[in-house]
C-alpha cells in the first residue's frame, strides 16, 4: 500500500563541499555547510551530485547517501537560538541536510520505507546521530544534546533508484516491512549521546 499524501513535498535541495570549520581553538574539516541548488540535481548511489562529506566513517556511503530533515522542526531551532541571543535566520540546509521535506516526520517512518520521487527512489535507513560539529554550526554547545532530547534528528536515505530530484516535487511513501520504527534506533543513539 502506498501512502498517497499530497503534503509530502521537497521544499529545498542542498549540497556542500568539505570546508574548514572553526571549533573553538581548532579547525576541522566538515561538509555540514550546505547551499541551496536550483533545478534538478543528479542522484547517484552515493548521494547528490557535487555533495561532499569530510568524515566517511560517520557520514555518506551507500546507507547514508542523502540526509533529509523535516522543515517542521525549523521553528524549534529558531526558538533555541533566540533564547541564546543568536540570529534566527536559519535557511534550509543549515542543519546539514540535503533535502528539506515537509509533511513527513521521523516518527512516521520505519527502516525500509521508501520515498518515491518522480525521478528517483530513496530508502529510509537510520536516524541522524548529532555530533560536536552540529554544536559549532548552531553556535550552541548543547545543540547535539537538544537534538537528542527532542528527537528532531532527521533521517538518512539510501538510493534505491538513481535519477534526479528537485525542490517543489511531491513524493509518496511506500511502507517497507514495518519491523523497526526509525525512532527506536534513535532512542538507542540518544541514550548513548545524553547518557
Amino acid at each position: 500500500m502506498t501512502l498517497l499524501q499530497p503534503q509530502y513535498r521537497v521544499l529545498s535541495v542542498q549540497i556542500g563541499t568539505a570546508l574548514p570549520l572553526q571549533m573553538g581553538d581548532r579547525t576541522v574539516l566538515s561538509g555540514i555547510g550546505k547551499r541551496t541548488v536550483e533545478g534538478p540535481i543528479v542522484v547517484n548511489q552515493l548521494g547528490l551530485d557535487g555533495d561532499e562529506q569530510a568524515d566517511l566513517t560517520v557520514h555518506g556511503g551507500l546507507s547514508k547517501a542523502i540526509y533529509a530533515y523535516p522543515a517542521e522542526h525549523y521553528p524549534f531551532w529558531r526558538e533555541q537560538r533566540l533564547t541564546l541571543g543568536l540570529s534566527t535566520d536559519l535557511p534550509y540546509g543549515t542543519l546539514g541536510e540535503n533535502l528539506t521535506l515537509t509533511g513527513l516526520l521521523e516518527s512516521m517512518l520505519y527502516v525500509g520505507d521508501t520515498l518515491c520521487f518522480p525521478n528517483c527512489t530513496l530508502r529510509v535507513t537510520q536516524p541522524r546521530e548529532p555530533c560536536y560539529k552540529f554544536n559549532a554550526v548552531m553556535g550552541d554547545p548543547k545543540a547535539a544534546k537538544k537534538m537528542a532530547r527532542s528527537g528532531f534528528c532527521g533521517f538518512y536515505l539510501a538510493v534505491e533508484s538513481p535519477g534526479s530530484i528537485m525542490a517543489g516535487q511531491a513524493f509518496e511513501v511506500k511502507p517497507g516491512q514495518h519491523q523497526l520504527p526509525m525512532m527506536a534506533l534513535f532512542k538507542t543513539a540518544r541514550a548513548r549521546s545524553i547518557g
